[in-house]
């Protein structure tokens, strides 16, 4: 079996192996991935294969070199037309283009293009197979996303037909979200030890695992939402998206599969927790004032006084908060979540899961060209917290409590 087959066949089995796991463990939503153990046990499993496919994919790549020109785009207008993969080819492999064009640099797009070449390459129309390159493939679909350019103009650029422009549009989302979701599944014990030791560091907070939020994209004249859970270096490490944009942030998590599996103890197996002032900390999320305070979810303090243990805490979370506004703003900077996207809600929901694992991917390859420069849209949180049941609340303000205690050590300590 030559290389590009074997390549394309180790790539179908890891489909396959997603596909069996989503049998096996149902999960309400397509981009949901939540059970620690699960991923404690395949992680290395597909990661392996995921080595092989690429090492495969890599050797049996005969690309046409990519030449670069200075007088390809006409002055003021940036590139106009690309032909990626095609012997009379020209683009200008500058920093600044790729960054326009695609959110990702030419490194990052060489490594995509032969990560997803085989699977890009072996799911063309039974009937009208198409002759493109997984350069013009990988280039169409990143040029939609990174842009939000209508397919009338993605078809003019890469001189393709509209049909066929949202043919490879869908087809690397669907790559993306169906081979390649466990790059924003939940992570097992050992990484979220790893995460909450990142995040005690910055903070004096210990047992945090992760920030939890909830953003909203607007489709066509409504609003759909989608779940986040961001560690301390603005991961995605959860991602549930669908759900109705009118639905409060309490409401999206009460019917969330993560609400479920960290109710149930299958996220956060850590049930020991940590001991502070003889209170039990469990492992925990830190999140704004549109959710509850509960025993797995801190949020800051409503109005507490000035230079107060209290203020301190709350100066503590909005530091652990940080990361999950960076995260946002990135997705937000993929121009098909920018604007109101068109198009039926399965492909708006794809369209939000393939820009997470592209920026989960970015961000593994120390490529920052989709984060924003700046947090102009960052502050504070100070909305007031949800109301919850007198019990857990009770337990959850005796959790917090001693975390106040502890940060206030830490405060004091510097």
């Amino acid at each position: 079996m030559n290389p590009r087959n074997l390549a394309a066949l180790l790539s179908s089995l890891i489909a396959q192996l997603l596909l069996l796991i989503t049998v096996v463990f149902p999960s309400s939503n397509p981009l949901c991935i939540t059970n620690s153990s699960l991923s404690h046990f395949l992680t290395p499993l597909l990661l392996h294969f995921l080595s092989v496919s690429e090492t495969a994919a890599t050797l049996s790549r005969k690309r046409k070199r990519i030449h670069f020109s200075e007088f390809d785009a006409p002055e003021g207008e940036g590139l106009t037309r690309f032909k990626l993969g095609r012997p009379d080819s020209f683009i200008r492999r500058n920093p600044d283009c790729f960054k326009k064009f695609f959110n990702i640099n030419s490194s990052t797009f060489d490594w995509l293009c032969g990560l997803l070449e085989p699977l890009l390459e072996c799911r063309d129309p039974v009937d009208s197979p198409l002759n493109l390159a997984a350069e013009t493939r990988l280039g169409i679909g990143l040029f939609r996303l990174a842009t939000g350019a209508n397919f009338s103009d993605v078809s003019r650029r890469f001189t393709v037909s509209e049909s066929v422009a949202k043919f490879c549009f869908k087809q690397l989302c669907r790559v993306l979200c169906t081979n390649f979701r466990f790059w924003v599944g939940f992570l097992n014990s050992g990484e979220l030890e790893s995460v909450s030791n990142r995040f005690e560091s910055i903070s004096g907070i210990p047992n945090c695992c992760g920030v939890l939020c909830c953003v909203r994209f607007k489709v066509n004249e409504e609003s759909i939402a989608a779940q986040l859970v961001v560690d301390s270096s603005s991961r995605i490490i959860s991602i549930i998206a669908g759900f109705r944009g009118d639905k409060t942030d309490f409401q999206v998590l009460n019917s969330s599969t993560l609400f479920e599996d960290i109710e149930k103890g299958t996220i956060f197996t850590n049930s020991q927790g940590l001991e502070i002032n003889g209170v039990s900390v469990p492992q925990f999320l830190v999140g704004n004032g549109d959710y509850p305070l509960l025993n797995w979810l801190m949020l800051p303090f409503d109005d507490p006084i000035s230079q107060s243990n209290e203020e301190k805490f709350n100066n503590a979370i909005n530091v652990m908060r940080l990361p999950s506004v960076i995260a946002v703003q990135s997705l937000r900077n993929w121009g098909v979540l920018r604007e109101p996207i068109e198009g039926e809600i399965k492909t708006v929901v794809a369209s939000i899961g393939a820009c997470s694992i592209l920026h989960n991917m970015s961000l593994s390859r120390d490529d920052y060209s989709a984060f924003c420069d700046d947090l102009n849209e960052y502050s504070p949180d100070k909305r007031k917290s949800c109301s919850n049941p007198g019990e857990t609340k009770t337990v959850a303000c005796s959790i917090r409590s001693a975390l106040v205690t502890k940060v206030t050590k830490a405060t004091e300590f510097q």
